[in-house]
């Protein structure tokens, strides 16, 4: 007892005097002993890739949030501290910004956008908040609304300009919804699946549940605004009450207490069953068409390194002016590098953390770092990738204003092309590594997320120590 107390006072007395007592097989008493260190700390745990001497010459992503790192502009021996404000929280969302990788050059307008910027509208049990071109100035194609919902709410019904296509973020909503001919659709849906409104067809939405739902909703023009909704209560409150009672060939009387102005958002009463709901009036027909879709319940495209689901028109036949891609990129993965044709991308992350370098020619790049809640753009045809810069697998919803989901993929293109083109082309100079690459890329296998194999990574790790 007493050897032991007096083991406490010399460590009372040490931490005092500010002398740290080396910890068994801690980093500082290993590299003491001369010991190589655990691989976990090999990288920026003890050397911040941020720090004026780090050197980094194949550019490799750092996870800043989930390191803890705070960014600076250094890099490769250039660069310096700063002295001024500096935002430290957007700077760790944004470490590309910061100290961008070296191949990055020339000028792009920006390509990513947080929700968690965009103004939320509030209203009874819901709310909304909105990702257009005037958030996002390259998002020309596609805007966004992201609504939430509580239980029995409702966004009452109304109809669009352009055509709405949604995806559950969570919960379960009922839609309701009529055709061109008249005819009739509900249906309850719940996380993961999707509906399509196109342009004109009046709908609504109802949160199911004890939670109620959230939802992405996209529209197909980036000039979108949802205050420009066209409003059932809106509509009836700016029209005569003489005319509404003509027109449904009642006594004025009966309209004396309708709304003055749109509800808009507002809490109904917890609806039953659809059988129950549905009306069965002599002129009502059930639609031919069908509006909604299972995404996730879709089977799965399996890669090297996450999966892949796509719906377009092929398997969503209503869906006519907007194609997606619901992916999920593993840990140490990438999207791998490609190409849209036919449209721009707009991408929304809902897991993970990513960076997405975008070449657009003309040797100009820049890399742009993403979070949950974010969103993309790429414009069409502009070479990009998906890089898993976390420890969480990724995922992430495709979107295009398209009919149908197209790319090319560059590792299947250099697969498909003549070995001796590929090889003038790239290692005219380094034949015995053009056989290496023919080696890898002659099989010509798309593989949309793939994962490096264990070499790759070795190799990685082998730079990182130097």
């Amino acid at each position: 007892m007493k050897l032991q107390n007096s083991l406490v006072l010399l460590s009372t007395a040490l931490f005092e005097l500010g002398i740290a007592i080396p910890v068994q097989d801690s980093p500082r008493q290993r590299l003491l002993d001369g010991k190589p260190l655990q691989a976990n700390l090999r990288k920026s745990k003890l050397s911040s890739p941020y720090a004026p001497g780090f050197k980094d010459p194949l550019d490799k992503a750092v996870d800043a949030v989930g390191d803890e790192l705070d960014p600076l502009p250094y890099r490769n021996g250039q660069g310096a501290s700063v002295l001024g404000p500096w935002n430290w929280e957007r700077s760790r969302q944004s470490p590309d910004l910061v100290r961008p990788p070296s191949t990055d050059h020339g000028n792009m307008a920006n390509m990513r956008w947080s929700f968690a910027d965009s103004h939320v509208r509030i209203e009874e049990g819901g709310w909304t908040r909105q990702t257009t071109v005037r958030e996002l100035g390259s998002s020309v194609e596609l805007a966004s609304v992201n609504m939430r919902l509580d239980e029995g709410v409702i966004r009452e019904l109304h109809w669009h300009k352009e055509a709405e296509w949604a995806y559950v973020l969570d919960g379960e909503v009922r839609v309701t919804a009529i055709d061109y001919d008249g005819g009739s659709f509900f249906d309850d849906l719940k996380k993961g699946d999707l509906w399509y409104f196109p342009s004109g067809v009046p709908h609504s939405l109802q949160g199911l549940g004890e939670n109620g739902t959230e939802f992405l909703l996209v529209f197909d023009d980036g000039g979108f605004s949802e205050e420009s909704t066209f409003i059932l209560t809106d509509w009836l409150a700016h029209t005569p009450k003489s005319v509404v009672a003509k027109n449904f060939n009642l006594a004025p009387e009966v309209f004396a207490h309708i709304p003055d102005g749109e509800k808009y958002i507002f809490q109904g009463s917890t609806p039953g069953s659809i059988e129950d709901e549905k009306p069965s009036g002599k002129g009502v027909k059930k639609s031919k068409y069908n509006f909604t879709h299972r995404m996730l319940d879709q089977a799965p495209k399996k890669t090297s390194g996450g999966e892949v689901r796509i719906t377009d028109s092929k398997n969503f036949p209503i869906s006519k002016t907007i194609a997606a891609a619901h992916v999920t990129i593993d840990p140490g993965a990438i999207r791998e590098m490609h190409w849209h044709p036919n449209a721009d991308e707009w991408s929304f992350f809902l897991k993970g953390r990513a960076r997405i370098t975008i070449f657009a020619a003309e040797g100009t790049a820049r890399t742009f770092d993403y979070m949950p809640g974010d969103v993309g753009i790429v414009p069409r045809n502009m070479g990009h990738f998906v890089e898993n810069i976390g420890d969480e697998p990724i995922e992430m919803l495709e979107v295009f204003k398209a009919d149908e989901f197209r790319d090319f993929s560059l590792f299947q293109w250099m697969g498909e092309t003549p070995k001796k083109m590929v090889i003038d082309h790239l290692f005219a100079d380094d034949p015995k590594n053009g056989e290496i690459f023919w080696n890898k890329v002659k099989s010509a296998e798309k593989d949309e997320v793939t994962l490096p194999d264990e070499s790759q990574e070795d190799t990685e790790s082998t730079v990182d120590e130097l």
